[in-house]
């Protein structure tokens, strides 16, 4: 938002999601309300999340489409579970959490052990102390795919 993007976030249910740190956010729409031609890209969290998303094929959806328009898909920690059960990390770069390393290469990924990866429209870090690099690199894939646009 700082950098002028408006973000929306969704949740399984309209409702107040309580991090594990004590933090919290609400969600503005749910999944089944996404109009997906309307974004420009996902962001999948990290923490117990994506041990709940993997299993809606909502989500799932999302991330197919995504990739096959080449739109934004970051996701860090834990959330390499989703594109995982979405099936679109064979042949890709990423990285991860590394107690999901082993999911990620038998999901066919190539694993990297680095504060972020960028392959085309994938966005992947490890843990919350790189949040520095994975926003810039957000940043830098939502503008690289606004230039393809023009």
């Amino acid at each position: 938002e700082e950098e002028g993007i408006s973000v929306v976030v969704a949740g399984l249910e309209k409702k107040l999601y309580h991090g594990k740190k004590g933090l919290s956010i609400e969600s503005e729409i749910t999944y089944d309300q996404i109009a997906i031609d309307d974004y420009e890209g996902v962001i999948v969290p990290g923490g117990f999340a994506p041990d709940y998303l993997r299993r809606y094929s909502k989500v799932l959806d999302i991330l197919k489409k995504y990739d096959k328009e080449n739109k934004l898909i970051a996701f860090i920690c834990h959330a390499g579970w989703v594109p995982i059960s979405a099936g679109i990390l064979r042949g890709r770069k990423a990285t991860s959490f590394f107690a999901i390393r082993d999911d990620m290469i038998n999901a066919g990924a190539i694993w990297e052990d680095s504060s972020v990866v960028v392959d085309r429209n994938l966005v992947s870090s490890r843990k919350p102390i790189d949040l520095g690099d994975f926003c810039k690199s957000i940043l830098f894939v939502l503008s690289e795919q606004k230039k393809k646009i023009k």
